[in-house]
């Protein structure tokens, strides 16, 4: 498609548009039915020219154009709670289903290393010796590891946590973008970290406090790692591997898709916080605590299975574009 001839052909009815909008008056009958004739015609231009014309620019100018036609012609947007409550039923679902291959395949190879590293030290005095001297060591799986749970408020302990696991997810999530270079960086210190002290907790005899005070807020803390890192080397493998589509256009579709498991973890890893903060520290009863991690785990997985699978069956990828109204017509 000519793009000069094409923006030559039609600018008149995008000015005409632009200008009924921005007219600051009410608008007469007449006019407000042209302008429901341009918003729509415009948004057919919309379509053609994203099928036809890599412009960037002229895109964006459509899309603006568009959004606000939209907004003038339905008077009023939908109330945030119905977005919110669509974002969490169905994008964040959605993007999080969509990457279940590639979360799996992390879970399954960051656990392997983790647990590779600490079964070497459990059997490695010189991994020990290299990791601290032996009265730090003992320190650490007497005191500090429990320790560390109780040793603030619950509340602040809980907000501590989830800022700084909210801060490592989205590192690991957003900048995958160079290559999943960071991700991997990100995946690796967690799992290194992991394995090296539950190797010195059992060791030292302490496996049961280990995983007593791990598996309660791990389970569902872990998983969101874990998913921010697929979601991140998905991320850089697009950069690599566009497939049939753009490579601008894909990395965008894909990005925006991360946004929304972005924004979904920091709920989920609030709820984790509060796990961390209220319970592993301070339910004192080993499978009470164990116990409520895995309901925690298992509701989630639930909720991305069943809500995932449906929102992916119905076309929803997470992307959060917004499209024109009308399909595209030929002529």
């Amino acid at each position: 498609m000519d793009v000069d001839a094409y923006v030559a052909a039609h600018n008149a009815d995008w000015q005409r548009l632009e200008g009924l909008i921005n007219s600051g008056r009410s608008l007469s009958g007449a006019e407000i039915d042209e302008l429901v004739e341009l918003y729509q015609r415009t948004a057919t231009h919309l379509s053609v020219v994203r099928s036809s014309s890599p412009d960037p620019m002229l895109v964006g100018r459509l899309s603006s154009l568009v959004a606000r036609g939209r907004a003038a012609v339905a008077g009023a947007r939908a109330p945030l709670w119905r977005d919110v409550g669509r974002f969490a039923t169905v994008s964040f679902p959605a993007a999080a289903y969509r990457m279940r291959w590639w979360w799996l395949g992390i879970v399954v190879l960051g656990n392997l290393v983790a647990v590779a590293l600490a079964i070497w030290v459990v059997h490695s005095p010189a991994a020990q010796t290299a990791v601290g001297d032996p009265y730090d060591i003992r320190r650490l799986v007497d005191e500090d590891f429990a320790n560390y749970y109780t040793e603030h408020s619950a509340a602040s302990f809980a907000f501590q946590v989830w800022t700084n696991n909210a801060w490592v997810s989205a590192v690991a999530l957003i900048f995958g973008v160079l290559l999943g270079i960071p991700t991997v960086l990100v995946l690796l210190t967690n799992q290194i970290n992991l394995g090296v002290t539950g190797g010195l907790m059992f060791a030292y005899g302490k496996g049961d406090v280990f995983f007593g005070l791990i598996l309660p807020h791990g389970l569902l803390e872990l998983t969101a790692v874990y998913l921010a890192c697929a979601g991140g080397l998905k991320l850089g493998w697009t950069v690599i591997d566009p497939g049939r589509r753009r490579r601008g256009q894909a990395l965008a579709e894909e990005g925006r898709a991360a946004v929304s498991i972005a924004i979904g973890l920091v709920g989920v890893l609030l709820v984790s916080g509060l796990v961390e903060g209220f319970v592993t520290g301070w339910v004192h009863t080993t499978w009470l605590r164990i116990g409520i991690g895995v309901v925690v785990e298992v509701a989630f997985l639930a909720y991305v299975i069943v809500l995932g699978r449906r929102a992916v069956r119905q076309g929803e990828t997470g992307d959060a574009e917004l499209r024109p109204d009308q399909a595209p017509v030929a002529g």
